[in-house]
């Protein structure tokens, strides 16, 4: 027997579910899989226990999840739980099933990890990476700046149009998640960086041709998500940034540094357009260690 042989009825079910969540949540290809993924193989083990998906009971799960624990991490456990819960709450909805199986099942607790970030010094010998003789290497140095005086995130950064900046108020209107647009100060620095890239180097770029993108390749088309993130590596190598280096580490130090020059919570959850201050709260954590250390170094009796 493969190792996904499971019964057909629960192939449909499954199928049928799948359709569902794309068609009502429009998920993305790679979550429909990983839901596909972890329903597939729980499905297969109910076959081999002569049962089938609307037939399984709180104990069947728990006995599931007793054979995956020693061989997976806390976040798979918690990703399949998740993929669980929501297959039977649709059953329940759906009179598929009378009683929820996954209702007295609960997460495992996963350990809250400091985001990935670097220090004052590190960010400025990635802004002073590029090679300001060159109009690409004025692009990215604006580009850089712009990303760790805003904290954006890459896919919003490459969004920017030109009509989307104001120099004179060095603020700029950013869209984020769920299509909701926020105005974010960006600083003199940057915004002094952006007029001289708007200036000297973007004309010289697009050699006449037109785009409404604020930040351009050679071939006058917008900066896409891939090619800023393989810039970005290659600016931290010559940075000599030995961290693992990505777009949203420089997301991360903005909200940290902030944190660390006193910023409030609420602020820092408003500037990174985060819709719920829990998603924020990971960064007090960071701010806590920051205490830490400067009690141990200041107090008496640190």
């Amino acid at each position: 027997m493969s190792e996904h042989a499971l019964a057909p009825e629960d192939q449909l079910e499954l199928d049928t579910f799948v359709d569902h969540l794309w068609l009502e949540d429009g998920l993305s290809k790679n979550t429909l899989e990983s839901y596909r993924l972890d329903l597939t193989t729980f499905a297969a083990w109910v076959y081999t226990q002569h049962k089938q998906l609307l037939t399984v009971d709180k104990h069947d799960i728990q006995q599931y999840l007793a054979v995956k624990f020693p061989q997976s991490k806390p976040r798979s456990i918690g990703r399949l739980i998740a993929s669980l819960r929501r297959f039977y709450r649709y059953g329940l909805r759906e009179n598929k099933i009378s009683v929820d199986p996954t209702l007295q099942i609960e997460s495992p607790k996963l350990p809250r990890s400091l985001p990935k970030s670097l220090n004052e010094d590190e960010v400025l010998a990635l802004l002073n990476a590029p090679d300001l003789t060159e109009p690409a290497g004025l692009r990215d140095r604006a580009m850089l700046e712009l990303l760790y005086a805003c904290g954006l995130r890459v896919s919003e950064l490459v969004g920017i149009k030109t009509t989307e900046v104001s120099l004179s108020d060095a603020v700029v209107r950013v869209t984020g998640k769920g299509s909701k647009t926020r105005l974010v100060p960006m600083g003199e620095e940057a915004a002094d960086w952006i007029g001289r890239y708007l200036k000297q180097a973007r004309p010289e770029i697009l050699q006449k041709r037109l785009s409404d993108a604020l930040f351009v390749t050679n071939r006058g088309e917008a900066m896409t998500r891939q090619a800023f993130w393989y810039l970005i590596k290659r600016y931290s190598l010559l940075a000599g940034i030995t961290k693992p280096m990505s777009p949203h580490v420089l997301r991360h130090a903005f909200a940290t540094h902030l944190l660390n020059h006193g910023a409030d919570l609420r602020v820092v959850q408003m500037l990174l357009g985060h819709s719920d201050i829990s998603t924020t709260q990971i960064y007090t954590h960071v701010a806590r260690e920051r205490l830490k250390k400067l009690h141990s170094q200041h107090h008496p009796r640190g």
